[in-house]
C-alpha cells in the first residue's frame, strides 16, 4: 500500500509521503473501508508517533524514523503509563540519568500499546526528580531491541495480548533520540495524546461495523422474518448510523485544524469520549441482536461473522479507559475547551 502511494499521503514528500492533504488521506481510508480492505498496519506509529516527531523532532530523527515508519519496516509503541501512573500520568517514576552521550534508563511501563510486536517506542521518563512533576519529564525514543529491555505480553479479558509491560534495566538511549527539550517532555507527550484523541478516521471503522451489524439483522430471523423488518431495529440502526456520521464530521473539524498547520487541539477529546461510550452501546446492542449466538467465539460452529463479536464486546470497555478515562477527558473538555474552572 505504501509503494502504491496510499499510506501517509499527507506526510511531506521528504519524509516519505506525497504532500497530499489530510482530507485526501481520509477519503482513501474511507474508500478502503467500504471495500473491506484490511486496516493499515503500524497505526500507532503513523497516527501518533510520526506526527509528534515531525512537530518536535530534529531533522536527524525525521530522516531516520519517518520513512521506515510509513513502510511498516519498523513498528512503534507508546510507553507512557506505569503501574503507579496511569490516570495521573505526570507521576511517572521511570528514571533517566545522563551519562556522557546517553541516558541510562531504569523503570517499568505497563499497558504499553503494541509493544509485543514493535521495534521502537516513544517513552516518557523522569530526568529531574526535584522539579514539579510536570516539568521534570523528558521524551525519548526507545529501541525495544536494546540490551536491558524486556517486554512481556498482557493478555486481556478478550484473550488478545494487544498490550505489554516493558521492563527497563540500565537501558542506554542516545541523547540524539531525545524529542524536544530536556525536562520539557510533558508538552511533547501532550501533543502525542492530542493526535491519539483527535478522532480523525474513527468513524471509518464505525461505518464498517454498522454495515456488518446490518448484515446480521438482515440474516437473523425472528418469528420467521428478518430482524430488519422490525421498525424498532431499523430505528436503532439508523440512530447508530447518524451518530457515526456525527463522529465523522467531528473528525473533519480536527482535520481542518491540521490543514492550517495546527495541532489537533483539545477539541478532539470530545470525539474521543463520544466514540468510547458509543462503542460500548453499540457492542451491547450487537449482543442483544445475536441473542444466544453472542456467546459463540472465534472458531465455534454457527458463530456469526467468524465469532468476533464476543471479543469486541469484551474489549469495548477499555476504550473508555485508554488515553485517559472518560471522566478525565470530560474534565479536559470542561477546562481546556469550555474554559470552566477546576
Amino acid at each position: 500500500m505504501y509503494d502504491a502511494g496510499y499510506v501517509g499521503m499527507h506526510w511531506p514528500k521528504e519524509y516519505g509521503g506525497r504532500s497530499a492533504t489530510l482530507i485526501e488521506q481520509m477519503i482513501v481510508n474511507e474508500e478502503m473501508a467500504k471495500h473491506d480492505a484490511p486496516p493499515a498496519t503500524n497505526g500507532i506509529g503513523i497516527g501518533w508517533c510520526g506526527p509528534t516527531i515531525m512537530a518536535a523532532g530534529t531533522e536527524e530523527q525525521k530522516q531516520r524514523f519517518l520513512r521506515p515508519m510509513l513502510r511498516a519496516e519498523e513498528y512503534w509503541a507508546q510507553g507512557f503509563s506505569e503501574p503507579g501512573a496511569g490516570s495521573d500520568l505526570a507521576s511517572i517514576q521511570t528514571r533517566a540519568v545522563e551519562d556522557g552521550d546517553d541516558f541510562v534508563v531504569n523503570g517499568q511501563k505497563v499497558w504499553t500499546s503494541g509493544s509485543i510486536r514493535s521495534d521502537w517506542a516513544v517513552l516518557m521518563v523522569r530526568t529531574d526528580p526535584n522539579a514539579p512533576k510536570h516539568r521534570g519529564i523528558t521524551y525519548l525514543l526507545l529501541d525495544l531491541h536494546a540490551p536491558g529491555v524486556t517486554v512481556r505480553p498482557l493478555v486481556q479479558i478478550s484473550g488478545i495480548a494487544g498490550y505489554g509491560e516493558v521492563f527497563l534495566d540500565d537501558v542506554r538511549i542516545p541523547k540524539k533520540w531525545m524529542v524536544g527539550e530536556l525536562n520539557r517532555g510533558w508538552y511533547v507527550a501532550m501533543a502525542t495524546l492530542e493526535w491519539e484523541r483527535s478522532g480523525v478516521g474513527a468513524a471509518v471503522g464505525r461505518m464498517r461495523t454498522i454495515g456488518d451489524i446490518i448484515e446480521i439483522a438482515q440474516t437473523m430471523k425472528r418469528h420467521g422474518r428478518p430482524l430488519t423488518d422490525d421498525p424498532v431495529v431499523r430505528n436503532k440502526l439508523a440512530q447508530f448510523y447518524i451518530e457515526a456520521t456525527a463522529m465523522k464530521y467531528t473528525g473533519l473539524r480536527s482535520a481542518t485544524r491540521q490543514l492550517r498547520g495546527e495541532r489537533p487541539g483539545p477539541e478532539g477529546v470530545v470525539g474521543h469520549v463520544f466514540n468510547a461510550e458509543y462503542s460500548k452501546r453499540l457492542q451491547h446492542y450487537v449482543m442483544d441482536l445475536l441473542g444466544p449466538y453472542s456467546q459463540l467465539m472465534r472458531g465455534a460452529k454457527n458463530a456469526y461473522q467468524t465469532g468476533r463479536w464476543g471479543r469486541t464486546f469484551l474489549s469495548a470497555p477499555g476504550g473508555s479507559i485508554a488515553t485517559g478515562t472518560s471522566e478525565i477527558n470530560r474534565n479536559v473538555v470542561a477546562q481546556r475547551v469550555l474554559g470552566l474552572p477546576r
